[in-house]
């Protein structure tokens, strides 16, 4: 067995993960984003991990100790550790090649919610699983989900009211599917819950796989 940690402050991924039916605890990440593609799931594939990471660190209270798996074995063998898995994550907006993150003030929001108006866009959600066994920690998995959302085209007016409510500005690409935006949002090809922020199904499996290969770690 082993412990669940999800890196995140975010309440939407808090009350997704409780999908699941598995007790976690919440730890946030305090990192600095260091980004080195241009990719939108390599994007959130490296700011997940870097989350993931950065709470382990806090755990472990070392700084360079991101290791290989087999490093992660010896440490089980020398000691009966409690074993516990991270779980990070980040998600990006992208329309027209162009990756949206959280909106910076109204104008930029305003800017977000013309572009993804009547069209279809990509939410790219990464999620990164580290292992924590003692003092050494390794990477155990890590992927993104895409989901396709297409938005109906929306009025200035409706815009302009959107943009004026609470609901743009913690949220990649300016808004959330989830809230009052739903009522914009045409279709949808993939997974709902991965645009909220956190692919619940495809999680779920992966975790089933990693109690596996853990109980032979």
């Amino acid at each position: 067995m082993y412990k669940l940690i999800l890196a995140s402050q975010s309440p939407r991924r808090r009350e997704l993960l409780k999908m699941l039916g598995i007790e976690f605890d919440i730890k946030v990440s305090n990192c600095e984003e260091i980004i080195t593609s241009s990719e939108p799931a390599q994007v959130t594939m490296e700011l997940a991990k870097q989350k993931a990471l950065a709470v382990a660190n806090d755990l472990v209270k070392q700084k360079d100790f991101e290791t290989e798996i087999a490093d992660v074995r010896a440490a089980s063998d020398a000691k009966n550790e409690e074993n516990i898995i991270i779980i990070g994550a980040d998600t990006v907006v992208a329309a027209d090649g162009e990756i949206l993150g959280k909106p910076k003030d109204k104008d930029d929001a305003r800017r977000m919610i013309n572009k993804i108006s009547g069209t279809s866009h990509q939410v790219y959600t990464g999620v990164a699983l580290v292992l924590v066994k003692g003092d050494k920690a390794a990477c155990i998995d890590l992927f993104a989900e895409k989901t396709d959302v297409e938005v109906c085209e929306m009025s200035n007016q409706e815009i302009e009211d959107y943009i004026n409510s609470d609901e743009p500005y913690d949220k990649a690409g300016g808004y959330g599917i989830q809230g009052i935006f739903g009522k914009f949002v045409s279709g949808i090809r993939g997974d709902y819950n991965n645009v909220v922020g956190l692919p619940v199904h495809r999680l779920y499996y992966t975790l089933k796989e990693c109690a596996k290969s853990i109980a032979d770690i």
